[in-house]
């Protein structure tokens, strides 16, 4: 099938570089955590659903009327067992992503994919002192999601990754209903040509009962010859329920001075349950 971008002497070859160029490497897409994101919860086996829509039509290293439309489905399911490791708690977890993306180049549809992305699964040990909370973790994005080489919108990487996680959140004042929680992840993708990413979540929070608002954000760092940033604040507003173990956070995201990637806006809403 052929593209034909008007009076723009572009080839597929040329926007495969570009797209190339401006895509990150890592599966661990930011915005999912915000305030007390970093606090592992008490034993128990969670369920936690997050509906994330991305937007962007800002990207230098692409003609004008370029654009990327992403939605995802996370189903996150984790168990938090009684086992002690080092004085820490034990936990469990795997992500299952269902992503529909749309990207657009010149104005010109180039292509449209939906399907499962890559499984995660991993081990997580927490901490918890009187004023403060420690995460640590580890876990492998394996290779098993929806790809296709000859596509440029594929759910699925193609390759899998090892990613490590560290994180803290303390309790501000004597209170403790003003909160900073920062969660920081490195993804290691596997293969030479692939870059290393750092990526860490934040959010300044304030209690309110059973619920909690906030400022937050996230900043990504790309290692390598692939110099990719992104940066982005917003606003939380998340609700718990003890009657029904059942919570629940909206949040949305605007991105600022990102560097060689499109820069746009995220949406995100949660939905988690504890059984």
């Amino acid at each position: 099938m052929r593209f034909f971008l008007g009076t723009l002497s572009l080839s597929i070859t040329a926007l495969s570089l570009a797209i190339t160029a401006s895509a990150s490497d890592s599966h661990y897409v930011p915005g999912l955590e915000g305030v007390k994101g970093s606090v592992l919860p008490p034993p128990g086996i969670y369920y936690k659903g997050y509906l994330v829509g991305y937007n962007a039509d800002k990207n230098d290293s692409l003609p004008s009327d370029s654009k990327v439309d992403v939605t995802a489905l996370a189903h996150r399911v984790a168990w938090v067992t009684p086992k002690k490791v080092l004085g820490g708690d034990l936990a469990f977890e795997a992500v299952l992503p269902v992503l529909k993306t749309d990207l657009k180049i010149a104005g010109q549809e180039i292509d449209e994919r939906t399907g499962l992305g890559d499984l995660y699964v991993g081990g997580i040990v927490g901490w918890h002192g009187t004023r403060w909370d420690v995460t640590t973790g580890a876990g492998y994005w394996s290779d098993t999601g929806d790809f296709d080489a000859r596509r440029f919108a594929s759910p699925g990487k193609g390759y899998g990754s090892v990613m490590l996680s560290l994180g803290g959140n303390v309790k501000i004042n004597s209170t403790g209903d003003i909160t900073f929680s920062a969660l920081s992840r490195y993804e290691m993708p596997n293969g030479n040509d692939r870059n290393d990413e750092l990526i860490v979540e934040w959010g300044l929070g304030k209690s309110f009962g059973l619920i909690d608002a906030g400022l937050i954000g996230y900043n990504t760092f790309e290692t390598g010859d692939g110099d990719e940033e992104r940066n982005a604040l917003g606003l939380s507003l998340g609700y718990f329920s003890p009657r029904n173990l059942l919570g629940g956070d909206v949040a949305a995201y605007k991105e600022y001075s990102n560097k060689n990637t499109f820069e746009g806006t995220t949406l995100r809403a949660s939905l988690t349950k504890v059984f």
